[in-house]
């Protein structure tokens, strides 16, 4: 069990007692679905860091738009100020997917903008997550996108020990593998720089800078600094230096990839030229081997997502990896206004998917980028153990799921009292700590209303 700390200048008061014991005692006891049915305003982000608490397992927190998932994170913070409490939204400022509209004949190249702070933040959630167990990650929709594969990320992470025997070429070779761009005149995230036995580290998770000074082929010291004073803040025995992406391909990996792209690209130009789509097919050519050329030269290409099934090892229509793969085996997942956050879920892949096969047909892109994708409903769900769904107007498949006695045929949404109170897993909290009633509502005609309006301001 998890380490986890509440700290809040007030106790559990209203319906909030009964709520954390009642959600804690189901999720304690195995079950994969629990809801917490609570009012505006009756403290559901209490209650849920309460139980988080009680339960004692990594969490998942996700919202249905960046704003709600700033807001969660930064109560949960206050809330766990000695955990790890982290923020994972997608990280483009603005973003123009690829598309082709055929109507028109009108080709629309990706253009984005990426938010360098909202990467950092990314890069440590996933950080946190291997390093630590008390760690909750609030993150939106986006957390379901393929966010390469942990193990390779694990795996090319540098490590790094006070009197560790490294020679310091093969340090800088290693960061250049891993992304990593070298920069003598400008450090910044993703970027290092030598200065004689001394070198300096951007990493891509936080904004403090990791010195390691040499002495000869081993290392001295290991400190953090500020990037703008360069004062000492912390002395570090040993660390990792993650990958500067999350998208990592070992040297050996990337041939095989490319064989893989060449031969797709050869089965996709005969099935087009028997289509007769000459246009498409010598497009297709054109546009893959120079993106090959780039990818055996650089290691990189624009658009490289679309190779993504390849570069990864895995099998035609297989799910791709993606944040929730980075958590240990036993989590749990809390969603947050869940009447509208599921069924966003659900309508992700759909609309990424029809756009992909326009691009498909047309020969812009190979059916592997269709693998590019966000997972599919059934296939989130089968990755999540444990779940408690929040929301103060819960969705049919919420209830049903939370309630293996409610059927929403036979019993009807509107009849609460029947799944609040039955056998199932569905917990109210309606009374609000401070006791506050909703304000009474008058409805009135609205004939004469601007003499009433009067009198009432009189």
């Amino acid at each position: 069990m998890v380490d986890y700390k509440v700290q809040a200048p007030f106790e559990p008061t209203g319906d909030q007692p009964k709520a954390i014991a009642q959600l804690t005692t189901s999720v304690n006891a195995g079950h994969r679905y629990q809801t917490l049915l609570g009012a505006t305003g009756t403290g559901k982000t209490h209650t849920v860091a309460r139980v988080i608490e009680k339960i004692g397992k990594p969490t998942l927190v996700l919202a249905h738009n960046k704003t709600l998932a700033a807001q969660l994170c930064n109560e949960l913070r206050e809330f766990f100020p000695e955990n790890a409490v982290e923020y994972f939204i997608s990280y483009y400022d603005y973003y123009q997917p690829e598309a082709y509209i055929p109507v028109t004949d009108t080709y629309i190249a990706k253009t984005a903008s990426i938010n360098d702070e909202i990467d950092m933040l990314r890069h440590s959630a996933t950080r946190s997550l291997f390093e630590r167990k008390d760690v909750i990650v609030v993150a939106s929709i986006s957390c379901i996108y393929g966010l390469g594969i942990p193990s390779e990320y694990l795996k090319a992470s540098i490590p790094l020990q006070v009197g560790m025997e490294l020679d310091p070429r093969q340090v800088l070779r290693d960061l250049a593998s891993v992304q990593y761009e070298r920069n003598d005149l400008e450090l910044g995230r993703g970027k290092f720089r030598v200065k004689g036995d001394v070198l300096e580290i951007g990493p891509a998770y936080e904004d403090r800078i990791i010195r390691v000074e040499f002495f000869g082929d081993e290392i001295d010291a290991i400190r953090y600094i500020d990037p703008i004073t360069g004062a000492t803040l912390q002395s570090m025995n040993a660390l990792n230096i993650y990958p500067a992406r999350h998208f990592v391909t070992p040297e050996e990996r990337l041939e095989d990839a490319c064989q893989a792209i060449q031969d797709e690209l050869k089965a996709q130009i005969e099935f087009l030229e028997k289509e007769n789509k000459l246009l498409e097919a010598q497009r297709l050519e054109q546009r893959t081997r120079y993106d090959l050329e780039m990818l055996r030269e650089l290691g990189y290409c624009n658009g490289v997502e679309n190779y993504a099934r390849h570069l990864a090892g895995r099998e035609a229509g297989s799910p791709p990896e993606c944040l929730v793969d980075y958590f240990p085996d036993d989590w749990m997942l809390v969603i947050d206004e869940s009447h509208v956050t599921v069924p966003q879920i659900r309508g992700m892949y759909n609309g990424d998917r029809a756009r992909k096969m326009t691009l498909i047909d047309h020969g812009f892109r190979l059916p592997s980028a269709a693998d590019n994708r966000p997972l599919k409903s059934e296939e989130f769900w089968t990755k999540v153990n444990q779940c408690i769904f929040v929301s103060a107007t819960p969705g049919d498949w919420e209830l049903e799921v939370s309630d293996a006695e409610f059927n929403i045929e036979t019993v009807g949404k509107k009849d609460f009292n029947r799944y609040v109170n039955g056998t199932g897993n569905v917990v109210e909290q309606v009374i609000r700590p401070t006791g506050v009633l909703d304000p009474q509502i008058f409805v009135r005609p609205t004939a004469g209303q601007i003499d009433d309006l009067l009198g009432e301001i009189n």
